[in-house]
């Protein structure tokens, strides 16, 4: 259960003093708005709360939010924040990144922290180039569309997000747009109260490298999810995933389900082993330093 703050807190309770140094127009202000609003919408706790980043343009964000944050080496977030979550299961994890961070050097983490069901949140937000290294092709970069390391075309398929995520099994999937803000807090402020690995595909446009061009082709084709849309029916939201982005992109809750977490049943497997009389790792730390409990609390 996520740590609420003792008094009411609000969006500007949770800006940090560092400023956002994006370029103007960048989709990443509207996420970090959302952010704001979403952790004040929970009323989260920052001194039980911790964002964790890779590397890139939105990976900046940890340092402009008023919460405990760790910016990790390029594709690492998420084993960074799974260790976090594992060694006290207390705090409130979000996880924040890029599509190049996220889908390029940091997928195997992604792909095992969605079928262990971490408990942890993780935020992608996706310009489908990459922008922090001057517009290289990146996992999500569309087929034919020119970039710096394809100046004639991209000749590579697009890898996926919401596909991958289902495929692998993480138990949340939603998915906004960042000038969406009211959308994208709800999302938010969700997939940090759902027990499981929660992925936010969040669409970022990049209005340097891929132009004002891309915020009014996604503004274009957004829509709410169907009427009578079912998030718990698998291939309802199989056919949300399979869309093609030329034609709509559908926002909104995706997938949810309700399996155990990673978290959940280890701590069940914890209680059995006790049950038997094994050893927990704590105990077999003690073996080898005897003060090990009086230094942890000294910490």
């Amino acid at each position: 259960m996520a740590h609420q703050a003792v008094t009411k807190l609000s969006g500007k309770d949770y800006k940090a003093a560092l400023q956002p140094v994006w370029c103007p127009g960048c989709g990443d202000f509207g996420v970090v708005a959302a952010v704001y609003q979403a952790l004040a919408k929970l009323n989260l706790d920052p001194d039980h709360t911790v964002l964790v980043s890779g590397i890139g343009c939105s990976s900046r964000l940890p340092g402009y939010v008023n919460t405990y944050s760790f910016n990790a080496i390029h594709g690492r977030a998420i084993p960074i924040a799974t260790g976090i979550k594992l060694a006290n299961p207390d705090l409130t994890v979000v996880v924040v990144g890029g599509d190049g961070d996220g889908f390029a050097i940091g997928t195997s983490h992604f792909v095992h922290a969605a079928r262990r069901n971490v408990d942890i949140t993780y935020v992608c937000m996706d310009n489908s180039i990459y922008g922090l290294t001057k517009g290289q092709t990146s996992p999500t970069t569309p087929t034919g569309e020119p970039t710096k390391t394809s100046p004639e075309g991209n000749i590579e398929d697009p890898i996926n997000p919401v596909l991958t995520a289902l495929a692998c099994g993480a138990s949340f999937i939603a998915r906004s747009f960042s000038s969406e803000v009211k959308t994208s807090v709800e999302l938010i402020a969700e997939a940090i109260e759902h027990d499981g690995f929660s992925f936010v595909h969040m669409i970022s446009p990049c209005p340097v490298f891929r132009g004002r061009q891309q915020f009014d082709w996604v503004k274009e084709r957004v829509r709410g999810v169907p009427e009578g849309f079912d998030f718990t029916k698998r291939e309802q939201s199989r056919a949300i995933a399979f869309e093609d982005p030329k034609e709509q992109i559908t926002l909104g809750l995706i997938w949810r389900d309700s399996r155990p977490s990673y978290i959940t049943r280890q701590q069940e497997l914890r209680k059995k082993a006790a049950q038997k009389g094994v050893p927990t790792y704590e105990d077999i730390l003690h073996s080898f330093i005897p003060d090990f409990g009086a230094v942890g609390a000294a910490r």
